[in-house]
């Protein structure tokens, strides 16, 4: 059954399953109905294109002059081997924006990916194929290497390549997979509760942890632009302070955060009431209250820095004037002074 409240149940739980070396599954729960896919939607585009990655971007072979010539002695054209080679994942050791890499194969050969790998580069799927060449064959061609984001079509990058290069269609994003299924879950007898189940997998190039924490990043300095309004709302005059956004969030009980009970009720103990006694504590004086376990700790200073109010968080002199004067009132209102 619903009950009423003044503020959003905040989700404060996550577990991490690895399924194999490239994928996880991410477990986020419980988010209050309708916000899941709030928070899921632009997650999985920003996993799909913020993350950095490496792409072959141009080719040169010795006597082939366009994508469409073949090669004799290869059984592949031209066509398929440049297809075959978009499949190939690269990842420039020394971690460089560029490399430019010179091959040589002579006599019968399968070539596959592991045969790429040098002191140069790394290749993360050693197992594709790549071309298979006859006895009497000579093989020489360069490719480029770059690092990006997202997809840049070959057209875009005739303009900038050496003489003789052919473009690529570059696929730079390592995430190969990135979806999500959103459950329904009881909490406090009220079954419209959800859970976000993300499925990340990647090609290698960077674990799926590492891609899930650059997109929460990508995330947070996207709308990082709005927190410019809170920065303008501090510094209006005195009188409206009271009535801020901001001044709401401060004041509000600390139950309202959705902490556990543990670290609830060690808050309670202590006598602290408001989110803004929390805001105005140091790291030293949070943990220095009786009984606060690290765990307790992390999950107080994750929650005040969720609504913009870490620990030991720096306030305009006339808001913290205007805050510790609301703050006195509402003791003394309830005894606590």
């Amino acid at each position: 059954m619903k009950k009423i409240t003044t503020s959003l149940y905040m989700p404060h739980e996550i577990e991490i399953e690895k399924v194999d070396e490239n994928r996880v599954k991410i477990y986020t729960y419980p988010f209050q109905s309708g916000f899941a896919v709030t928070v899921a939607h632009p997650l999985r585009r920003l996993l799909l294109g913020s993350s950095a990655g490496y792409a072959v971007t141009a080719i040169k072979i010795d006597g082939v002059k366009h994508e469409f010539d073949s090669i004799r002695g290869m059984l592949e054209d031209v066509s398929l081997f440049i297809l075959n080679l978009k499949n190939i994942r690269f990842k420039i050791k020394d971690e460089s924006n560029k490399a430019e890499l010179n091959y040589t194969f002579t006599g019968y050969k399968e070539i596959s990916g592991s045969d790429l790998e040098n002191e140069t580069v790394e290749v993360v799927t050693p197992d594709v194929h790549l071309a298979t060449i006859n006895e009497d064959t000579e093989l020489n061609f360069s490719i480029i290497v770059e690092k990006g984001i997202g997809y840049v079509p070959s057209e875009d990058l005739r303009e900038n390549l050496p003489e003789e290069y052919i473009g690529v269609d570059a696929f730079f994003t390592p995430v190969r997979k990135a979806v999500y299924t959103i459950e329904n879950m009881l909490v406090e007898d009220d079954p419209t509760f959800e859970k976000i189940v993300f499925d990340i997998q990647t090609d290698g190039q960077i674990p799926p942890v590492q891609a899930f924490k650059e997109a929460i990043e990508a995330l947070n300095e996207q709308i990082s632009i709005f927190s410019k309004a809170i920065d303008i709302d501090v510094a209006a005059p005195q009188d409206d302070f009271t009535n801020s956004v901001e001044m709401k969030k401060l004041l509000q009980n600390v139950e309202d955060l959705g902490l556990s009970a543990r670290s609830f009720n060690c808050l309670d103990r202590a006598n602290i009431k408001h989110v803004a006694e929390l805001s105005l504590m140091s790291e030293l004086e949070l943990k220095g209250l009786k009984n606060l376990g690290k765990k307790s700790f992390e999950e107080i200073t994750s929650k005040l820095e969720s609504i913009g109010f870490p620990v030991g968080y720096k306030f305009d002199d006339d808001f913290l004037a205007a805050l510790k004067k609301k703050l006195e009132e509402l003791k003394s209102q309830t005894g606590d002074a």
